[in-house]
This record gives C-alpha cells, sequence and structure tokens, in this order.
C-alpha cells in the first residue's frame, strides 16, 4: 500500500529545515511531492552552534541541560512552523498526510560510545501538527553496535533504479559531513561517511568572513589549495579504514590551516572534502563508473570541478542534472525511511552501518 509521507531534515550544516512529500509504499517511489524550506535565522544558528558545543558533555542521550533544552525547543518550533507553512502554502490537508519522518538535528554523533543525539521534541510536534510523527531513527542501529550512518542509502538505491546507467553508481551527499552510497545492482549497497563536507568550509567562511557560506564555490575559486597540507590530513586513520564508518560534524575542528589568504584557506578545505571523497575508491569493491552529487556540495561549482578531476574518468553527475531535487533528497529519505519503520522494513544493513543484522528503527509520537 502507498503512503503519502512528509520528510523533515535539518542537517549538520545548520541551515535550515527542508521539507518534502513522497508517496511511496517504503520500497519503490511512486511520485514525488513538493518540496520547502525554513532557513534558521541567525540568533537560531549560533544557539545551535552553542548547543553542538554544550552536547560534547553529555552524560546520556536523552539528557537536555541548559542550552540544549532552549535549542530542542527552538528545533521544534521551527520544524513546526516548516510543515505549517508548507501545508497552507500547497493546500495539503493533514489528514491527507499518513506520517512524518523528523530526523531532528543531530547535536552528538558518537557510535564508539553508543550515542546518536537528534534534538527535537516529536510528541510536541505531532500535536503541534495534527500527525502522526516517527523520529529516532538512529538509536536502535547505534545500540546494537552500528555506527548509526549514513541512513540515506536505502532512499539512494531507490532513486537509482530509475536510472539507466551501468555500475556501479555512487551517490555522495555533501552536506557538513559527506558520504556515499556504493550500489552496484540489487544487491550491493555499500555506504559510509568519507569525511568533512561542507562543515569545516561554512566554519571558516564564517570565521574569516563572516558569510554562512562560500555561495557556488566562487571564493575558493580565486584561491589555490594546499596540496601539502591536504596530503597531510589525508593520512588521519579515519581516511584509510574501510567502510562502514561514520563521523560527528566537529570530527576535523582540530585541523586548523596556518595563517593563509583566505581565498586560499577556502580552496584548500573545498578540496580536502573533494580529496577525501576520493580517498573511498580503493576501499570499494570495484571503481565506480558514475557519480552523482546531491545536498549543499552540489551547488558549490568550485567542488563540483575538484571533484571532476580527482574521480576521472568516471562521470561526475550534480543530481539536479537527472531531474533529482537535490536540496530536498534527505527530506525525501526520511519521508522514505517512516514509511519503511510503518512496515517493519529495514533502515539499515551491515554493510551501510556495521550493524550486526538488517535493522528496523524509529519510534512513533502520535498527536
Amino acid at each position: 500500500m502507498m503512503l503519502t509521507a512528509l520528510g523533515l531534515m535539518s542537517g549538520t550544516s545548520l541551515d535550515g529545515v527542508d521539507v518534502a512529500l513522497i508517496e511511496t509504499d517504503g520500497r519503490q517511489i511512486k511520485s514525488f511531492g513538493p518540496s520547502g524550506y525554513r532557513p534558521y535565522t541567525d540568533g537560531e544558528r549560533s544557539l545551535l552552534r552553542q548547543a553542538l558545543i554544550a552536547a560534547v558533555n553529555l552524560p546520556q542521550r536523552d539528557a537536555r541541560p541548559g542550552i540544549l533544552r532552549q535549542a530542542e525547543q527552538v528545533v521544534t518550533i521551527a520544524h513546526a512552523e516548516a510543515v505549517a507553512a508548507f501545508i497552507a502554502q500547497h493546500r495539503i490537508s493533514c489528514q491527507d498526510v499518513d506520517i512524518v519522518g523528523f530526523h531532528g538535528q543531530t547535536v552528538l554523533h558518537r557510535p564508539e560510545r553508543r550515542m546518536t543525539v537528534q534534538i527535537g521534541d516529536a510528541a510536541a510536534l505531532a500535536k503541534a501538527i495534527h500527525i502522526p510523527v516517527m523520529h529516532d531513527f538512529r538509536a536502535a542501529d547505534v545500540e546494537a553496535g552500528g555506527q548509526g550512518a549514513p541512513f540515506v542509502p536505502v532512499y539512494h538505491r531507490a532513486l537509482a533504479q530509475s536510472l539507466n546507467r551501468e555500475g556501479p553508481i555512487v551517490v555522495v551527499n555533501i552536506g557538513g559531513v559527506s558520504n556515499i552510497t556504493y550500489i552496484d545492482g540489487a544487491d550491493t549497497l555499500i555506504a559510509c561517511d568519507t569525511g568533512p563536507g561542507n562543515a569545516l568550509l561554512d566554519d571558516f567562511m564564517y570565521r574569516e568572513m563572516h558569510q554562512p557560506f562560500d555561495t557556488e564555490g566562487r571564493f575558493a575559486a580565486q584561491g589555490r589549495p594546499d596540496e601539502a597540507w591536504i596530503a597531510q590530513a589525508l593520512k588521519l586513520p579515519f581516511f584509510s579504514a574501510p567502510p562502514p564508518k561514520s563521523l560527528d560534524r566537529n570530527d576535523f575542528a582540530s585541523l586548523r590551516l596556518g595563517g593563509v589568504a583566505p581565498a586560499d584557506g577556502a580552496a584548500t578545505l573545498t578540496a580536502f572534502t573533494a580529496a577525501a571523497i576520493a580517498r573511498i575508491v580503493p576501499l570499494l569493491p570495484k571503481r565506480p563508473r558514475n557519480w552523482i552529487v546531491a545536498g549543499g556540495g552540489a551547488s558549490n561549482l568550485t567542488m563540483l570541478r575538484m571533484l571532476r578531476e580527482r574521480l576521472a574518468p568516471a562521470t561526475v553527475d550534480a543530481a539536479e542534472s537527472l531531474g533529482w531535487a537535490s536540496d530536498a533528497i534527505e527530506a525525501q529519505a526520511f519521508g522514505f525511511l517512516a514509511a519503511r519503520g510503518l512496515k517493519g522494513l529495514p533502515l539499515s544493513y551491515p554493510a551501510t552501518t556495521g550493524v550486526p543484522l538488517p535493522m528496523t528503527g524509529g519510534i512513533i509520537a502520535r498527536p
């Protein structure tokens, strides 16, 4: 039976809330509905940055001391506003939506401690929007010993099935962290985080230029990457570890550029993201023929150019050029995962998160 699912995603880039409607049975995608976006204000983004710092010392995953409680309320209200605006704009009735997939805002991801924390009050959200809400998708995976990330591969596979392309195909999502899904036919699904996405670059732009990100990669295009710095950074043990593996947004925060010109710094961090993605190739079963780039990084033209250089002779396409709604893919994915969760289908697998066996997940909050 097909379900109408509304997916919500607030990623590690801390930019805002993505909303997307999808019709699916949790296996195939029948149709894509509209998508929307509710940006965080500067004040909300600042509060979330403080919450990331405060979350480092969380004693348990449901604790919300101090600023984390405040941040959770902000996240919940932002998502409720995003849904209300989306439903009003597209004249959708609450009764027409079967389930909402609510990822929440990740503030801590430490699978080695069996801890992953996404803030957002699902019960309050369900009451506010009058639709059942599925949330806490990652917890069961992490509790069972999995990495708890990435979680979008099953959706990437459903998208890739619609393409008439020779495999292997890799879908790379460049958000705050970059992750890949390696798809080779119906049976082989491998996934992992590859390293930084936009997080280091965004933090650098915020610190140096007081801008939230490098629009279209224009600033990095004016600079020159420090290849020696990149080569040194790629010696960190994470990059040679085989998949599955995952990261926290701040895992590379200790990597600092010396006194470089801002454009060179932006170029270096953009190239580092591209090089870290290319570094996964020798760790995959076969060399991919096609790469599809989604997420915020797909809008960075300098990032795409650097990826094409490092991944040649494979083709590298932005998801939008294939008719995919790049900015909405993760939100669509959590609608898709909510439908899978309702039907008791696996959300993660041994080769995507390292969990011992295929895992279902998600908890339902009802209005």
